[in-house]
């Protein structure tokens, strides 16, 4: 179980959410729609400059030009990129051939079963795919504590061939049965993560992978057991 912590906007809340467990921390940057997660490309290099070892930096944008996302990720040095936008396989092509080491997630927003037809052209062109919840009355493609249907999730995981991360609306509250009943590879937590003053928790946090860990190794024993 891989989990990732979203919308970082400080150092010291990367430096946290690495020492409390998380494997990747998501950087917001390049902005279309809106969202109080967003960071300037400044504030994004310096935060990747002082991650601890063994954790991921991933840039988490909304642009769709392959060449602008290629600069910025070359300009902040992430080792992921996590696509929210109208990207094309073609785009996505080009821009592996740009950054052929870094690792490329699409998201895809869980609204029908019709989803999972529209996520089939990009499996041989992504590394995985990320499950969202839009909102469209706030003009939020991310980041929007919304739950989605989790039954359709789980068919995804069942149908398509790249790994997917389960996003959208994740708490410490909720993420044990959403691992125990989506599957999924990973999961991914925003808001959901956020203290009264709009930065990560740090009893959040932990609670969050505490509990997220120990679900995915009861799924996971309970599988070896079958």
């Amino acid at each position: 179980m891989r989990i990732k912590v979203c919308g970082i906007k400080r150092i010291e809340d990367a430096i946290m959410a690495a020492y409390c467990g998380a494997d990747a921390i998501g950087l917001v940057v390049g902005q279309k729609h809106n969202s109080d997660d967003f960071i300037d490309k400044g504030l994004a290099q310096k935060i990747v400059k002082e991650c601890p070892p063994y954790i991921s930096s991933v840039l988490v944008t909304e642009l769709d030009d392959a060449e602008e996302i290629s600069n910025l990720a070359h300009k902040i040095g992430v080792t992921s990129i996590q696509l929210h936008s109208d990207c094309t396989v073609d785009s996505i092509m080009s821009l592996r051939k740009s950054l052929p080491h870094i690792k490329i997630i699409k998201n895809f927003h869980v609204n029908g079963l019709e989803v999972i037809q529209a996520m089939k052209p990009f499996e041989s062109v992504v590394d995985a795919f990320i499950l969202d919840t839009l909102d469209l009355a706030n003009d939020k493609v991310g980041g929007t504590g919304l739950v989605h249907d989790w039954n359709i999730s789980r068919k995804i995981v069942k149908e398509v061939s790249r790994p997917v991360i389960l996003a959208g609306g994740l708490t410490p509250e909720n993420v044990g049965e959403a691992i125990r009943f989506v599957k999924p590879y990973s999961v991914d937590a925003s808001s959901g993560l956020k203290g009264s003053d709009g930065f990560k928790d740090e009893m959040k946090v932990i609670n969050f992978v505490y509990r997220a860990k120990r679900e995915f190794f009861k799924v996971r024993n309970l599988s070896l057991e079958n």
